[in-house]
């Protein structure tokens, strides 16, 4: 059994000066604008990155509730981030790294089990496993 979801964007114009629109299908991101702007300079607002990073994040605070409960634990509070890194190479840009940082606050566990559980669940994530950059953790026991 697959599991479809799917996200759009429209966009119009030249890449610096034209501008576009990303929605979900849950209606979440509803015709959200993005443009060259936002994602290649400091303007506020939605861009590819951002979006892939609350989606590994969120992806990847599910697998490490998993985890830890199939060992037994279960997890107050799992808050993530997943920093990605957009860097120019031979063929323009790509996404050179992740950076994901957990706390969380799961009662009986110990440091050992957590960190075993935050590297399963690093690897072991759907997002994680989409990606072709290094993906590194920095994980906290609250």
């Amino acid at each position: 059994m697959s599991i479809q979801k799917n996200g759009s964007a429209v966009w119009q114009g030249g890449l610096k000066d034209g501008k576009g629109t990303v929605s979900t299908q849950s209606g979440t991101l509803n015709e959200a604008p993005y443009s060259f702007a936002k994602r290649f300079e400091d303007e506020s607002g939605a861009n590819p990155e951002e979006l892939i990073g609350a989606a590994h994040a969120s992806c990847y605070s599910m697998a490490l509730s998993m985890i830890l409960g199939e060992a037994g634990y279960t997890p107050d509070r799992i808050a993530s981030r997943a920093t990605v890194s957009l860097a120019p190479d031979d063929s323009g840009f790509s996404i050179s790294a992740v950076h994901l940082e957990t706390r969380a606050s799961v009662p009986g566990a110990d440091e050992a089990a957590f960190q075993d559980a935050a590297e399963k669940a690093k690897a072991g994530c759907p997002v994680s496993k989409l990606f072709n950059a290094e993906i590194t953790l920095d994980a906290k026991l609250d």
